[in-house]
């Protein structure tokens, strides 16, 4: 694709920073891709060719980008953004990576003006292994990618923007969106956040869960885990990511969590009372149409 953006500031260059960034560099020839995060960390990502120059000082980091991308935990992402939009060029598209929505949306709100335009965004792709190390070009191929626009608008529309040439910044994004191999979905904060609490964060809770009865149900001779084949490391996966990466995710979407917990509750109750009866068949019926859908959406 053309080149729309001549600099692209990546504040953050952990797994999805540094993927994004891979993924970036791969489509946009010419570019300067420079990133922001902890010394240790960007001099990883120089050295790995993930980026162009590592920034310790945010300032230096944004100033001039056409781009900035923001995959910083949704707490440390909000914290940065008034120095962000203090620092962006005018002109800049500014956008964001965070799992949760409403939180970040209503802070950016208040940070950016007419001149710096903000898209919340966040790629439904990740891994159980973070940090840039595990960074990847591929990592979006495939992957719906959630754009969120005002509650109330027509969000699937670019002129939500404010000027013709916020609207072309963003209808670039799209483009190189689309070029990484993901799928954009416009959609707004409060829908993605209640979605997301069902398809991306209860999972991730189920499996911490599932490990903790595992875990406990462990004796001194390693059963039941070492009978464990791989349907169970299949359930297990997503056990394996880190709290420093949920803590954030969790209290900015409390309230979705809850109900769809509850939900959760009720089904594992109406499983067990019914574990005496021939009466589960409609449960797995539901189940199996389920996982047909998702595996027809791949």
């Amino acid at each position: 694709m053309a080149v729309p953006f001549s600099k692209v500031a990546i504040i953050g260059t952990g797994l999805i920073g540094g993927s994004f960034a891979l993924a970036a560099r791969g489509v946009l020839p010419g570019a300067r891709i420079v990133g922001w995060d902890k010394s240790a960390v960007i001099e990883c990502a120089v050295a790995r060719g993930i980026i162009d120059e590592a920034h310790p000082d945010l300032e230096n980091a944004v100033s001039g980008a056409d781009l900035i991308y923001i995959a910083l935990p949704v707490g440390l992402a909000i914290e940065r953004l008034p120095q962000i939009s203090r620092y962006a060029a005018p002109g800049a598209l500014v956008t964001d990576a965070s799992s949760t929505k409403r939180a970040i949306w209503a802070a950016a709100e208040k940070c950016f003006s007419d001149d710096v335009r903000f898209l919340g965004g966040h790629p439904m792709a990740g891994s159980e292994v973070s940090g840039i190390d595990a960074a990847n070009a591929s990592l979006f191929q495939g992957a719906n990618y959630a754009l969120i626009g005002a509650a109330g608008h027509d969000v699937s529309n670019i002129e939500i923007g404010r000027s013709e040439e916020h609207n072309g910044r963003v209808a670039a994004f799209l483009r190189l969106i689309e070029a990484i191999g993901a799928r954009p979905l416009w959609m707004d904060a409060a829908t993605h956040d209640r979605a997301a609490a069902v398809v991306s964060h209860l999972p991730q809770l189920l499996a911490v869960a599932l490990a903790g009865v595992a875990h406990q149900s462990t004796d001194q001779t390693g059963l039941p885990l070492t009978l464990a084949g791989r349907g169970m490391r299949d359930a297990l996966r997503l056990a394996g990511s880190p709290y420093s990466v949920w803590r954030d995710i969790i209290l900015t979407n409390t309230d979705n969590l809850e109900s769809a917990l509850d939900r959760l509750c009720q089904a594992v109750e109406h499983i067990r009372a019914n574990l005496r009866q021939r009466e589960l068949e409609d449960e797995f019926a539901s189940a199996n149409e389920v996982y047909k859908i998702l595996r027809n959406l791949q």
